[in-house]
């Protein structure tokens, strides 16, 4: 099996503020607190001898090289992210950026989602992709509409019940 990999699926490029100052804190902690840390381990790891069977320094190697990948894809996405900062002109409508508050029309549950950036979207807490299938279905959508949407756990048809924007 080769090193090659082929190129990961193109993304929106759009994020909000808070996402990008956290991918440029995450970028300047890896290149200036642990890589210098990484390099010192497998310096001293390669002092050791024999490095055909040295586990401690097999692993930092490979460790170095997991997140050189990860300072080269934030080097490279970083600058071509475009922050969105204002909210659209038509606030009630769901755009980049909004907050949607939906009811699943069969079971009556309820459930919130804020629509971000692919580079920080965290399901966790409610933060889901502008790219997700469900993001894609809520676009340009109201208040009182309903959208068909197939979700991992199957199709499920959900009404919209609020849009909220950040002040």
């Amino acid at each position: 099996m080769g090193r090659w990999r082929p190129p990961g699926e193109q993304s929106t490029a759009l994020i909000t503020r808070d996402g990008f100052e956290g991918l440029k804190a995450e970028l300047d902690d890896l290149w200036r607190v642990k890589r210098p840390e990484i390099v010192r381990a497998l310096s001293a790891a390669a002092a050791e001898g024999d490095r055909s069977e040295n586990a401690e320094y097999i692993y930092r190697k490979k460790q170095l090289g997991e997140l050189d990948r990860r300072v080269r894809y934030l080097s490279k996405r970083v600058p071509s992210l475009r922050v969105i900062e204002e909210a659209p002109a038509d606030r009630d409508a769901i755009f980049f950026g909004a907050t949607v508050e939906l009811e699943d029309v069969d079971t009556g549950d309820t459930s919130r989602y804020r629509l971000v950036g692919p580079d920080e979207a965290e399901p966790s807490r409610g933060d889901i992709s502008i790219d997700s299938p469900l993001a894609r279905a809520l676009l340009k959508k109201r208040v009182d509409d309903e959208v068909a949407v197939e979700l991992p756990s199957g199709p499920r048809r959900m009404a919209i019940v609020d849009v909220t924007y950040p002040a």
